[in-house]
């Protein structure tokens, strides 16, 4: 249980909050490059500023104030240029630094007055990689956007996944720390929702929970599996401050703003032996729904069910209403360690997880479960006989409403029929 004050700290991401301001020191993936070979620009809001990314004609990205600072129209219907982004209303151009480059009425009238070179917009960083699109919002001099190994991971097929769901980025993030969940929600719960049978799977014996340089590691250990198994031995990853890595993908939590997060998910496959070599030329980005037509929240795909679960917490978890209990011990870290972090900052100290060295930034290993499943070569035949390897294969488990162009290209890359998920989560082990 947590105080009101204790849960504000947590949970309020405005500029102007502490968690807003530590948050504003980390990389945040907010879009996918390949979005942008049918958009020019595109709308966003991160930790509760309204902004417009945008790639010129020259190829080149920009995080600007979404509204121009002439009369406040609206900058994502603006026109992009061979550098920069112009307004529609008046015709003022920005660059990526925010300075105005062009005010043509002013320019053509009183050129003397250089008029533009005191004007500027809010601008923030951006980068690209592993086909994501990547911002800070921080001050000053950034970190190194980490280069995590599976990003260089060849003979691939990956996919970039985003929704938006209406519920504060912090509940998300516990889901990160938490195994014994998986056992309720997504086995028997989901089996139950599927066929109405009234059983239960393997329980979870214990839980561990350690804490490392790039965030914490959760272990579990259930009945008949051995303790050799790795997912006792090497554990998951609940990558700091706002990510999740389960070896074959990623899933960050971005705040949008207080009540409403960003999720964003990075998936690879390992394409069979008989399709290497493969080079994959673009990653398909996609938007997967939340709610279905009726407006209920979807239950079908793994991370849909985390999605209904932390919406049912509330816009905004209520933590001084909880009652934790000995499964949440790696939720209890990772909030003192938040809790530690904002100490940190406002002494001006080294905060956790900065890379500010480039020869420590060199396709950063991180603890990985099962990771010959993930990168190891396979013939078809091997993949098809594989109990827990093919079902990942066959469908997208992770969320609803992959579309057909990419379930199209991902068989044609697999060669295996990428096909509708049936609602079977099986549990992986080695």
């Amino acid at each position: 249980m947590l105080s009101k004050e204790q849960n504000d700290l947590l949970t309020q991401v405005g500029p102007n909050k502490p968690m807003g301001q530590l948050l504003r020191h980390y990389w945040m993936p907010i879009a996918g490059e390949s979005e942008f070979e049918a958009l020019n620009t595109k709308a966003v809001k991160l930790l509760g500023e309204e902004l417009v990314l945008y790639k010129d004609l020259g190829g080149h990205y920009g995080l600007v104030d979404r509204h121009c600072v002439h009369r406040r129209a609206d900058l994502s219907t603006g026109m992009v240029e061979a550098e920069g982004i112009r307004c529609h209303y008046h015709g003022w151009r920005f660059n990526a630094q925010g300075a105005c480059t062009e005010q043509p009425y002013e320019d053509t009238a009183f050129p003397q007055l250089n008029a533009k070179s005191k004007i500027h917009i809010k601008a923030y960083p951006v980068q690209t990689k592993g086909g994501l699109i990547w911002a800070y919002l921080g001050k000053g001099e950034p970190p190194l956007l980490p280069d995590w190994e599976a990003f260089s991971w060849e003979n691939g097929f990956t996919q970039i996944v985003i929704s938006e769901v209406p519920c504060n980025w912090f509940q998300c993030q516990e889901n990160s720390i938490d195994p014994v969940h998986f056992e309720w929600m997504h086995e028997n719960w989901g089996n139950r929702l599927r066929t109405g049978e009234v059983k239960f799977g393997a329980k979870h014996l214990k839980v561990d929970f350690k804490e490392f340089e790039f965030g914490f590691t959760y272990h579990r250990l259930k009945e008949g599996v051995p303790e050799s198994d790795e997912a006792w031995g090497i554990g998951r990853v609940c990558l700091w401050p706002h990510g999740f890595f389960l070896g074959e993908h990623f899933e960050w939590r971005v705040p949008i703003d207080d009540e409403n997060t960003l999720s964003v998910s990075w998936k690879y496959t390992r394409v069979p032996q008989e399709k290497e070599p493969y080079v994959q030329k673009s990653i398909p980005t996609w938007h997967g729904p939340v709610f279905d037509e009726q407006g209920r929240a979807i239950n079908t795909h793994v991370m849909n069910q985390d999605f209904l679960a932390w919406m049912g917490q509330g816009v905004v978890a209520d933590r001084t209403q909880e009652r934790l209990s000995a499964s949440d011990k790696g939720i209890v870290m990772m909030r003192q360690r938040f809790f530690a972090e904002l100490e940190v900052m406002a002494q001006k100290g080294q905060l956790k997880g900065m890379i500010t060295q480039s020869h420590q930034n060199k396709a950063i290993p991180l603890p990985m479960v099962y990771g010959h499943q993930v990168t190891q070569s396979r013939t078809i035949e091997e993949i098809k006989s594989h109990p827990t390897l093919y079902p990942f294969y066959k469908s997208y488990v992770f969320q609803a409403g992959q579309p057909e162009r990419v379930k199209q290209l991902a068989t044609q890359a697999l060669g295996l029929e990428v096909q509708d998920f049936d609602g079977i989560v099986v549990p992986r082990q080695s």
